[in-house]
């Protein structure tokens, strides 16, 4: 099995992969791949959400972070313990995921912009296949040093 059979996978550099929600086969091939910590921004009632994922992924011996984002209220609360555990994480190999990778790949355009400093044409996209509502614009517009 591919990683990139996941959902809608995104390689964000040799150390960050995002996605849609992974089965529990596919937790055991984030392992394989190297993978040390998953971090998950789906809500529990999510699409495809697994009742025990972090089960799933303590059985993978990978650490798991939850930090369920409502899709139609993300907060700058969420946005700051997102960082704040990417940040704790700056030397592990992170896989992070939600529903379909959309509230991801907005999480990832603040770090890849805020915190890895990088150029517009050195940031990976967002996934291409979603456009921001207002609520996930208004989300992308936030400064991430209130």
């Amino acid at each position: 099995m591919s990683l990139n059979s996941i959902l809608n996978t995104i390689v964000i550099n040799e150390r960050i992969s995002t996605s849609g929600q992974p089965s529990p086969s596919q937790f055991e091939e984030i392992a394989k791949a190297g993978f040390t910590s998953v971090i998950n921004l789906a809500m529990p009632d999510s699409t495809n959400a697994l009742p025990d994922e972090g089960g799933f992924v303590s059985e993978a011996r990978m650490n798991y972070f939850h930090i369920p984002v409502p899709f139609d209220t993300p907060t700058h609360a969420h946005l700051n313990l997102f960082l704040k555990i990417m940040k704790a994480l700056e030397k592990d190999k992170i896989w992070i995921h939600c529903a379909l990778n959309w509230r991801v790949s907005a999480f990832m355009r603040h770090y890849q912009r805020g915190i890895l400093k990088l150029p517009e044409a050195e940031r990976v996209p967002m996934l291409e296949s979603w456009q921001p509502d207002e609520v996930w614009q208004d989300f992308l517009d936030l400064s991430i040093t209130k």
